[in-house]
């Protein structure tokens, strides 16, 4: 049997793959220019070590001028093939990490499995760091064969000049690979719990910004800063151990490096007393020793970036593989139709019937907040077709049988906190740039008092989640943005909870003319929404229990009088 972990494990090694298999193109070019570079500066001491040589028997002009030139040349080869090689590279990597935050993105948009867990702020910690360092495995191969070149090469070199330094070399590098590789696997556990952590503490964070006024109101400000203060501890206590293993793991590497250099130096000095290597050949040694020490620290620190990146596409993994909370379907809509609900059973919410016909516009007074809260989540999708039993029909199709993009295209489900982003007040009312309704939208919503009060009118600057607005203009803002959509069938969930009572009358009177002939649902107890809609169904115990207009319910219905009278 799979256990989770395993699965997850693979589901990371797939992320990891995909990635390679996706700029194999460009990790092949950046894998020789690397290349070239590793083997370029591991050539210098080489070529110095033979001049050295050359000249002790030659002293001509001429071998002085060729030596020189073959420097000249190993020294731009060098240059070249860093700059080229690492601007590939790094330009593939920025590239698949910007794809990848764009799939969790995708992802983060639609609903996941239940079982994932995953709050706003982890998705977020996800699509972004996680994101980055799963695509650094686009720079770790190149440079980790790159490295394993010039480890070679001086290998080779050394061994020509006695099999003993090329031993040396291999079976050095060999034995540091090994003991760095069982740290490696501390450094990603370690890693993956910090990222886990990190991402707890930003998912608090937003519960907290989305919650802060409320908290203030009824005091549990404080409680709710000590419960950010502890999950918070936690990140800092993990991010320390990861740094501790970090740093552990970076002095291992180097004073192993630095050991087999001194190996290496003493060796070839003691050949060369012994007189079983030149004095070139000892030149040579010694500047490899010197040399190699950087090839080996990237190729000794390469685990360990495997290990984080590996880590990170296991997370990547948690929302890229987590089947849908549904399958929608393929068909499509055309314009117009009407909006029916059949025997729905969810929540609060028991063999709940009505229609609403094209054009017409409804509203709905729901005694108990359960009831509207379920009907918004039905009708806005966040709950698939097979979570709940009955039928919700848009223009006569059951919305199993459509896709979301068609719903959505004709159905716009407005909720009462809608958010509010970082940005303009024209971007917050049309984000696509479509232009439409713009102006007719933001006098509807009774927003111009705020686009006058503003030299910049429109273009005045909104803070994320209009903190530099009020919530009366927060909501306005909400409301405009749902009617310049103008969408065929508009539901709105107490868009005018936040004004006052004469913008509330001045806004429904906008609405009902703005959206005439178009189909409108309001679920809202406010006496100014039912007054102009043209018909109210009452919401009472999860089904309809009236339909009739609001005046009528007035004089007829005790209960109804009792819930909306103000």
């Amino acid at each position: 049997m799979t256990t989770p972990d395993k699965q997850r494990s693979r589901a990371g090694a797939d992320v990891l793959w995909t990635a390679l298999r996706r700029n194999a193109g460009a990790m092949t070019w950046g894998t020789v220019l690397m290349g070239m570079y590793q083997a370029g500066e591991t050539a210098f001491p080489i070529a110095l070590g033979l001049i050295v040589e050359h000249t002790l028997r030659d002293r001509s002009l001429g071998s002085l001028a060729l030596s020189i030139a073959a420097l000249a040349m190993i020294i731009t080869t060098v240059s070249l093939s860093w700059r080229f090689g690492m601007r590939i590279l790094q330009k593939a990597n920025t590239t698949e990490a910007h794809r990848w935050r764009v799939q969790v993105a995708a992802c983060g948009l639609q609903p996941v499995a239940r079982d994932v867990d995953l709050k706003s702020g982890e998705v977020l910690t996800i699509a972004t760091e996680d994101a980055d360092q799963t695509a650094d495995i686009i720079e770790v191969v190149p440079l980790l064969i790159s490295s394993l070149v010039a480890v070679l090469i001086a290998a080779v070199a050394l061994g020509m000049a006695s099999v003993h330094l090329g031993l040396l070399v291999i079976v050095g590098t060999i034995a540091i690979l090994s003991i760095l590789s069982v740290m490696s696997r501390r450094i990603g556990t370690s890693t993956r719990e910090q990222q886990a952590r990190v991402a707890r503490a930003g998912a608090k964070v937003a519960d907290l910004i989305v919650g802060l006024r409320p908290l203030h109101g009824f005091g549990g400000n404080h409680a709710a800063f000590l419960s950010y203060r502890k999950v918070s501890t936690e990140a800092k206590s993990q991010a320390i151990t990861v740094a501790r293993v970090n740093g552990a793991y970076a002095g291992a590497a180097l004073a192993l490096n630095a050991l087999l250099a001194t190996a290496v130096t003493l060796t070839a000095g003691w050949l060369a007393f012994n007189s079983r290597i030149t004095i070139g050949e000892l030149v040579m040694a010694v500047g490899l020793a010197q040399f190699i020490m950087e090839p080996l620290r990237l190729f000794s620190e390469m685990p360990k970036y495997v290990m984080i990146a590996r880590a990170s596409a296991e997370r990547m993994a948690l929302v890229l593989a987590a089947p849908a909370v549904m399958t929608p379907g393929t068909e499509r809509l055309s314009a117009g139709g009407d909006l029916e609900i059949d025997s729905v059973r969810y929540g609060s919410l028991r063999e709940l019937k009505f229609h609403v016909s094209a054009g017409e516009f409804v509203a709905i007074a729901a005694y108990q907040p359960r009831a509207a809260a379920d009907l918004t989540s039905v009708l806005a999708m966040n709950v698939p077709p097979d979570a709940y039993e009955g039928v919700v029909r848009v223009g006569g199709r059951e919305t199993g049988e459509l896709s979301i993009e068609a719903v959505r295209e004709h159905l716009l489900v407005n909720p009462y906190d809608g958010e509010i982003f970082a940005g303009t007040l024209r971007t917050n009312i049309d984000p696509a740039g479509a232009g439409r309704m713009i102006s007719e939208a933001v006098e509807a919503s009774m927003l111009t008092d705020v686009v006058a009060l503003h030299r910049e009118g429109l273009d005045h600057g909104v803070r994320d989640r209009g903190a530099n607005l009020s919530g009366g203009q927060r909501q306005r803002l909400s409301l405009a943005r749902a009617l310049a959509a103008d969408a065929d069938i508009l539901v709105l969930r107490d868009p005018t909870t936040a004004v006052d009572a004469v913008t509330e009358q001045l806004i429904a009177r906008n609405i009902a003319k703005l959206r005439r002939n178009r189909t409108t649902i309001v679920i809202t107890s406010s006496p100014a929404l039912l007054d102009v809609a043209d018909r109210v169904l009452v919401l009472d115990g999860g089904v309809i229990t009236a339909d009739d207009t609001h005046r009528n319910l007035l004089t007829t219905d005790e209960n109804y009088r009792l819930a909306v009278a103000r």
